[in-house]
Protein backbone atom coordinates (compact mmCIF):
# COMPACT_ATOMS: atom_id res chain seq x y z
CA UNK A 1 0.00 0.00 0.00
CA UNK A 2 1.40 3.39 -0.93
CA UNK A 3 1.60 6.22 1.59
CA UNK A 4 -1.17 8.03 -0.32
CA UNK A 5 -3.41 4.96 -0.11
CA UNK A 6 -2.59 4.55 3.60
CA UNK A 7 -3.53 8.15 4.33
CA UNK A 8 -6.62 7.86 2.14
CA UNK A 9 -7.65 4.70 4.01
CA UNK A 10 -7.25 6.45 7.37
CA UNK A 11 -9.23 9.51 6.27
CA UNK A 12 -11.95 7.45 4.60
CA UNK A 13 -12.30 5.33 7.76
CA UNK A 14 -12.88 8.50 9.80
CA UNK A 15 -15.31 9.87 7.21
CA UNK A 16 -17.23 6.58 7.19
CA UNK A 17 -17.38 6.56 11.00
CA UNK A 18 -18.79 10.09 11.00
CA UNK A 19 -21.21 9.25 8.16
CA UNK A 20 -22.58 6.26 10.05
CA UNK A 21 -22.75 8.29 13.26
CA UNK A 22 -24.79 10.97 11.47
CA UNK A 23 -27.00 8.26 10.00
CA UNK A 24 -27.66 6.91 13.51
CA UNK A 25 -28.61 10.41 14.67
CA UNK A 26 -31.00 10.81 11.74
CA UNK A 27 -32.60 7.47 12.62
CA UNK A 28 -32.96 8.48 16.28
CA UNK A 29 -34.65 11.75 15.29
CA UNK A 30 -36.84 9.98 12.74
CA UNK A 31 -37.95 7.45 15.37
CA UNK A 32 -38.73 10.34 17.76
CA UNK A 33 -40.73 12.12 15.02
CA UNK A 34 -38.38 15.12 15.21
CA UNK A 35 -37.75 15.42 11.47
CA UNK A 36 -40.11 16.68 8.80
CA UNK A 37 -40.46 14.66 5.61
CA UNK A 38 -38.36 17.26 3.77
CA UNK A 39 -35.58 17.13 6.41
CA UNK A 40 -35.58 13.35 6.32
CA UNK A 41 -35.36 13.35 2.52
CA UNK A 42 -32.48 15.86 2.54
CA UNK A 43 -30.59 13.89 5.18
CA UNK A 44 -31.15 10.60 3.36
CA UNK A 45 -29.99 12.01 0.03
CA UNK A 46 -26.90 13.58 1.62
CA UNK A 47 -25.95 10.37 3.46
CA UNK A 48 -26.36 8.31 0.29
CA UNK A 49 -24.23 10.77 -1.70
CA UNK A 50 -21.52 10.69 0.93
CA UNK A 51 -21.56 6.89 0.98
CA UNK A 52 -21.24 6.78 -2.82
CA UNK A 53 -18.32 9.22 -2.68
CA UNK A 54 -16.54 7.11 -0.06
CA UNK A 55 -16.96 4.05 -2.29
CA UNK A 56 -15.74 6.00 -5.33
CA UNK A 57 -12.64 7.13 -3.46
CA UNK A 58 -12.02 3.55 -2.32
CA UNK A 59 -11.95 2.58 -6.00
CA UNK A 60 -9.62 5.46 -6.89
CA UNK A 61 -7.13 4.50 -4.16
CA UNK A 62 -7.66 0.75 -4.64
CA UNK A 63 -8.93 0.25 -1.10
CA UNK A 64 -11.30 -2.55 -0.20
CA UNK A 65 -14.25 -0.83 1.57
CA UNK A 66 -14.19 -3.63 4.17
CA UNK A 67 -10.70 -2.41 5.17
CA UNK A 68 -12.24 0.85 6.45
CA UNK A 69 -13.51 -1.11 9.45
CA UNK A 70 -10.60 -1.65 11.82
CA UNK A 71 -10.41 -4.37 14.43
CA UNK A 72 -9.45 -2.59 17.65
CA UNK A 73 -8.89 -5.70 19.75
CA UNK A 74 -10.74 -5.65 23.07
CA UNK A 75 -12.53 -2.44 22.07
CA UNK A 76 -14.23 -4.27 19.23
CA UNK A 77 -14.33 -2.79 15.76
CA UNK A 78 -14.52 0.75 14.47
CA UNK A 79 -17.84 0.08 12.71
CA UNK A 80 -20.47 -2.56 13.48
CA UNK A 81 -21.52 -5.15 10.92
CA UNK A 82 -25.12 -4.04 11.43
CA UNK A 83 -26.46 -1.35 13.71
CA UNK A 84 -29.76 0.25 14.59
CA UNK A 85 -29.60 3.00 17.24
CA UNK A 86 -30.78 1.82 20.64
CA UNK A 87 -30.51 -1.89 19.79
CA UNK A 88 -27.70 -3.69 21.60
CA UNK A 89 -25.44 -5.90 19.50
CA UNK A 90 -23.26 -8.81 20.58
CA UNK A 91 -20.01 -7.22 19.44
CA UNK A 92 -19.02 -3.72 20.45
CA UNK A 93 -17.88 -0.97 18.14
CA UNK A 94 -16.64 2.58 18.42
CA UNK A 95 -19.67 3.73 16.42
CA UNK A 96 -22.07 2.21 18.96
CA UNK A 97 -20.17 3.78 21.85
CA UNK A 98 -20.15 7.24 20.25
CA UNK A 99 -23.83 6.97 19.32
CA UNK A 100 -24.77 6.08 22.90
CA UNK A 101 -22.63 8.90 24.27
CA UNK A 102 -24.28 11.36 21.88
CA UNK A 103 -27.71 10.07 22.84
CA UNK A 104 -27.10 10.52 26.58
CA UNK A 105 -24.47 13.25 26.54
CA UNK A 106 -21.13 13.33 28.32
CA UNK A 107 -18.82 15.98 29.72
CA UNK A 108 -15.10 15.32 29.94
CA UNK A 109 -12.86 17.73 31.82
CA UNK A 110 -9.15 17.67 32.34
CA UNK A 111 -5.91 19.55 32.51
CA UNK A 112 -2.78 19.01 30.47
CA UNK A 113 0.71 20.31 31.17
CA UNK A 114 3.27 20.17 28.37
CA UNK A 115 6.90 20.95 28.91
CA UNK A 116 10.46 19.83 28.76
CA UNK A 117 13.52 19.86 31.01
CA UNK A 118 11.29 20.03 34.10
CA UNK A 119 9.70 23.25 32.81
CA UNK A 120 5.97 23.51 32.26
CA UNK A 121 5.63 25.51 29.05
CA UNK A 122 1.97 24.99 28.19
CA UNK A 123 -0.98 24.49 30.51
CA UNK A 124 -4.36 23.69 29.03
CA UNK A 125 -7.70 23.19 30.72
CA UNK A 126 -10.04 21.16 28.59
CA UNK A 127 -13.79 20.77 28.71
CA UNK A 128 -15.48 18.66 26.08
CA UNK A 129 -19.25 18.42 25.87
CA UNK A 130 -20.36 15.64 23.55
CA UNK A 131 -24.08 15.41 22.90
CA UNK A 132 -26.60 15.31 20.12
CA UNK A 133 -27.77 18.72 18.90
CA UNK A 134 -31.41 17.95 19.71
CA UNK A 135 -30.44 17.17 23.32
CA UNK A 136 -28.91 20.64 23.59
CA UNK A 137 -32.15 22.19 22.34
CA UNK A 138 -34.22 20.21 24.88
CA UNK A 139 -31.95 21.06 27.84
Amino acid sequence: MTSEAGLASLLLSVVELIRQLMEAQVIRRMDAAQLSDAELERASTSLQSLQQEVLRLCTVFEIDPADLNWNLGELGTLLPDQYYPGVTTDSGSVLELLDRLLNKGIVVEGEVDVGLADLTLIHAKLRLVLTSQYLLKEG
